[in-house]
């Protein structure tokens, strides 16, 4: 294996002849700690996470010129609070004064970018800006997204509304990274919003082929590069500290080929970028567990080269990532825009399309997003209880820690190899655990404010203010809490074991109702009632229970089954021959007799006729690699077109005077006894206009799949979209999505990530599909609109097998979509009924059915709803209950004397967020700046007494932040930095906020306790 020098030297001495002067490289140790995919938390701890830290902080702290960047906080905080000892807390606090320990990004994680939601990126950033600065006072300024699988446009957003100088991103199409390379067009300035454009701009770089690991071959050794530690060893470090596959140590022997080596890979990516500062990550997967042995061996390497540099071409200086994109700052360069198209989907090969994972482990993914919706909830409630009862019966302190429980579940699944169902299966069952453990800690959070009296000394026994009577009927109680700050009628479903009941409100009337017989049990009832609540608010709700039906004219309707016999629907049909309509006020569907299928659907206020057909489909992939591409955990690779999964189906149709619903049920066999597929569509009644009238709830169940299959639901429309579609990314912002043609792997490359939406449309009609989880979707012909809802894979790659990486789900999932078709005009508020699936009413059982008591004395009027107009959204209502002084310089202050502002978390500072959810010129009314007088919003709360701007995560004061600007291609010549718009209205007693759109304001607000 011998090494051509002089060709390689030849090619130095043209490199540099390019350039004006030396290379200068900027050789960045780090450590990439996936938070999960294949290990546990525990496991990783053990077996080198907890040892990077204690390693690294040593390492550093022996000799100056070592430096290293730490990325997730999971891991480093359970080795601050579990492993660290005080010896360590010193030295971590000395290396970061230094400036030699950077935090970079500062979440909790390194959050996907594909399929999690814009609620959940911002909480998992939050959760570890929050901790970062509370106890070292530092704030991130730079990104290092490295692993993501495909890149956001709406991650440089918010790591800008973050007050990120910088964003750096990985994974992208490898065809657009390498022409990206050859064009030296890896960095530029990215507007990911094209409402707020050069206002949220950041610089972006995009990393070389080789990514953030450094090369793996040797020319002149077999072992694995520059990794003197070897690799990580599971499930315990070995004793001896002789890992596998350690790099051959450096010596006189090895010094000068490990230089040649490593300058001729620092020249062939100074080739690709415009300024003569090289990044060069030192590091990969789970290194730096011993990080002695790596520096002993990377510090004479340095010294050689620099002691070389004339010679090589090349200096080299370990950094940490601020000093290197402050270089490339200071080199005073215009870069090339970039507008807010993202980096999605993403390929590493022509058959190889990472967009698979958009619907792996849907199960994973529903219960993530469900945690999250509950999450919500739970804080906004107990702010409200904290700011109305201060001195209440809930003890804030058991509160807080069942919320920060909670939090740290739902941010922990944002991993990259978590919510994306790329993990094994004992880490997906960990995350489940961590989040559904702490769900049943704030569901008990959430019965302890909904129940408990507001004050001490009132509380009393239901069984002293009730006498027993003689009534046999049965009762139950119920309270339902709205958690979005808009007003709303909904139907709730409550489950109960009678089919007779009349419901009544706080104010003792009686309310609309409807019995039936649940399609998922032969012993319950669905109950559907209409609740109308105010924004934040709660109503409690009585059921009372009858053996009889209720007399005529009785508020409550029992709706009965229409059932209609199995067809076989797999041979050639005559069809539309007979058709079945079943009616609301917005729509007239056309079910098909002669299939059991929906034949077309009409908007009976625009009297327009779309026809429609909505079914079952399976993509049957290759499992064997030896047979062609495979499809994974990652990778969807399409072994041909779909096929129809059912033969024949059954249906069921139930009116209703609140809700008709029709049941479909998807046989893959004639003559199976149980069903593969079902779909339940519930239609609104009795709502003459508004978006109920247009909402078709979709319930579906899938599985368990037959192994290498990819199910989807096939949507079939006469819209003229020309393959055209709109999906959301991460909820924030809707991305156009033209139908793409590629040499290989067509279809799997025009599928997309659906977080919360995705809709078709032509000049008259709008098509939407609103999501409770994440899924595929793809327009793969005209007029069609295809959601992928499960996979189950099972492949023989050597690689997924010894990691258990296979995908062998065979469970059932029952995901929930909901459908709205009409005009433009009329479904324009599909991003806040996006939200309101994913805030559904909280209903709560707070008793079982039991014997009427006598009638309970009236409760008072409701608690006065807070409210925003229709194009804003409450995004955040929280008590953080951070230590830290808001004030900077105070709890700088306090943190260098050793004296905290306070040692009890502040229950008092409340985190509020609102966001305007349309883009400039998307309608005529709602994408118009909002102003709103903040004191009067928050006044069904209390009285705002201090309203202070923050960044987006609330370590700045927005008016002290200041960002980094970039001479962009479009408008040169613009300052060195700008402030983030907003100031500290409340400082000046003024609560006016105009609030333009997309824009997302941060506030800490103070209001007067009672």
């Amino acid at each position: 294996m011998g090494f051509l020098t002089f060709p390689l030297f030849l090619f130095f001495t043209v490199i540099c002849a390019e350039r004006n002067g030396p290379i200068q490289t900027f050789v960045i140790p780090h450590s990439h700690m996936d938070v999960g995919w294949v290990y546990t938390i525990q496991e990783s701890m053990h077996a080198y996470a907890a040892n990077v830290y204690s390693s690294v902080t040593e390492a550093l702290t022996q000799n100056k010129q070592r430096k290293f960047i730490a990325v997730e906080q999971e891991f480093f905080r359970l080795w601050w609070d579990s492993v660290a000892t005080d010896k360590h807390k010193k030295q971590v606090r000395q290396l970061l004064k230094e400036s030699r320990l950077e935090f970079i990004i500062g979440g909790q994680v390194m959050h996907d970018e594909a399929v999690t939601d814009l609620d959940d990126e911002i909480l998992q950033l939050t959760e570890g800006h929050g901790f970062l600065y509370e106890t070292f006072g530092v704030r991130p300024r730079f990104s290092w997204h490295v692993d993501p699988f495909g890149a956001s446009a709406t991650t440089p957003v918010l790591f800008a509304l973050a007050g990120f100088h910088a964003h750096l991103i990985s994974r992208i199409d490898y065809d657009l990274k390498d022409v990206m390379q050859k064009s030296k067009k890896l960095q530029f300035v990215w507007r990911g919003s094209p409402s707020l454009k050069e206002q949220q701009e950041i610089f972006t770089h995009t990393m070389d082929q080789f990514s953030y690991c450094t090369p793996s071959h040797l020319p002149f050794s077999n072992s694995s590069g520059f990794y003197w530690n070897g690799v990580a060893l599971f499930p315990d470090p070995p004793k001896n500290g002789i890992y596998p596959n350690m790099s051959l140590p450096v010596t006189k022997e090895t010094l000068h080929s490990y230089a040649k080596t490593m300058v001729q890979n620092i020249q062939q990516r100074a080739a690709w970028f415009r300024t003569n500062h090289v990044l060069w990550p030192w590091g990969c997967d789970k290194q730096f567990y011993n990080s002695s042995v790596q520096f002993a061996n990377m510090d004479p390497l340095v010294e050689y080269i620099n002691q070389n540099s004339k010679e090589f071409g090349v200096t080299v200086q370990y950094a940490t990532l601020s000093e290197y994109f402050q270089a490339v700052h200071q080199s005073n360069l215009t870069w090339e825009v970039r507008g807010s198209e993202d980096f999605l989907p993403y390929s590493t090969e022509p058959f190889q399309a990472w967009t698979g994972f958009y619907a792996s482990r849907n199960v994973l993914k529903g219960i993530a997003r469900r945690a999250s919706s509950q999450l919500h909830a739970a804080e906004t409630l107990f702010t409200r209880y904290r700011v109305s009862y201060p001195d209440g019966p809930v003890p804030k302190e058991e509160a807080l820690q069942k919320l920060k429980a909670l939090r740290w579940a739902v941010s922990e699944v944002q991993h990259h190899d978590g919510i994306t169902g790329t993990e094994s299966p004992k880490v997906s069952d960990m995350y489940i655990e961590h989040l559904t453990q702490a769900m049943m800690g704030v569901e008990e959070l959430l019965a302890a404010l909904f129940l408990l009296p507001q004050t001490l000394g009132t509380a009393s026994n239901p069984e002293d203010s009730h006498s027993r009577g003689s009534h046999q009927d049965l009762e139950q109680h119920i309270i339902v809490y709205n958690p979005l700050a808009w007003n709303t009628t909904a139907i709730i479903n409550v489950t109960v074991t009678l089919p007779m009941a009349t419901v009544f409100d706080d104010q003792g009337q009686a309310i609309p109702a409807q019995t039936q017989s649940s399609a998922d049990s032969n012993t319950t009832y669905d109950l559907f009632i209409v609740v109308n609540l105010g924004g934040l608010q709660h109503r409690k709700y009585l059921i009372k229970f009858s053996e009889k039906p209720g007399k005529e004219g009785s508020s409550t309707h029992h709706a009965w089954v229409v059932s209609f016999k199995r067809l076989n629907v797999s041979q050639e049909l005559k069809t539309g021959r007979r058709l079945l309509p079943v009616l609301n006020e917005c729509y007239k569907i056309m079910l098909d007799q002669d299939t059991n299928l929906l034949h077309s659907i009409t908007d009976r206020h625009e009297k327009r006729t779309v026809r429609m057909s909505q079914d079952f489909w399976e993509y049957q992939v290759n499992g064997n690699v030896s047979a062609g591409p495979i499809s994974d955990n990652y990778i969807f690779s399409a072994n041909g077109s779909a096929v129809r999964a059912y033969k024949a189906v059954k249906m069921e149709i139930v009116p209703g005077k609140i809700v008709t619903e029709i049941r479909q049920y998807f046989y893959r066999e004639e003559a199976d006894e149980d069903y593969t597929y079902s779909v339940t569509t519930r239609i609104p009644q009795s709502f003459p206009s508004g978006r109920l009238c247009y909402r078709l709830e979709q319930s579906y169940s899938l599985g368990p799949l037959v192994v290498n299959t990819e199910a989807v639901l096939r949507i079939k429309t006469s819209l003229k979209n020309n393959r055209t579609l709109f999906t959301d990314d991460n909820g924030y912002q809707m991305m156009k999505r033209p139908s793409r043609t590629f040499v290989n792997d067509t279809v799997a490359r025009n599928y997309y990530p659906m977080v919360r939406m995705a809709y078709i449309e032509d000049d008259s009609s709008r098509l939407v599909l609103l999501s409770e989880r994440a899924h595929g979707a793809s327009s793969q012909s005209e007029g069609e609109l295809e959601v992928m809802l499960h996979r189950r894979l099972w492949n023989n790659q050597e690689w997924t097998l010894g990691y258990n990486l296979t995908l062998n789900d065979s469970s059932v999932v029952r995901p929930v979509l909901w459908m709205t078709l009409g005009s433009l005009a009329a479904t324009s508020l599909y991003q806040r009924e996006a939200l309101e699936l994913q805030h559904r009413p909280v209903v709560m059982p707070i008793d079982r059915p039991q014997k009427a008591w006598r009638k309970e004395p009236r409760t008072g009027s409701p608690i006065r709803p807070v409210v925003l107009p229709d194009n804003l959204h409450l995004l955040t209502l929280s008590v953080p209950g951070w230590f830290y002084n808001s004030n900077h310089t105070l709890h700088l202050r306090n943190m260098e004397t050793g004296t905290p502002g306070s040692t009890q978390p502040d229950y008092d500072r409340v985190l509020l967020r609102i966001m305007h959810l349309y883009e400039k010129g998307e309608d005529p009314v709602l994408s118009q700046p909002s102003t709103i007088n903040m004191k009067e919003v928050l006044r069904g709360m209390g009285e705002v007494r201090v309203l202070e701007e923050r960044s987006l995560t609330g370590t700045w004061d927005i008016s002290d932040l200041q960002r980094w600007k970039w001479k962009a291609s479009e408008d040169p010549g613009r300052g060195e930095s700008v402030g983030v718009k907003g100031s500290s209205v409340g400082v000046r007693g003024e609560f006016n906020v105009t609030i333009s759109p997309k824009e997302i304001r941060t506030f800490f607000v103070y209001f007067k306790l009672k």
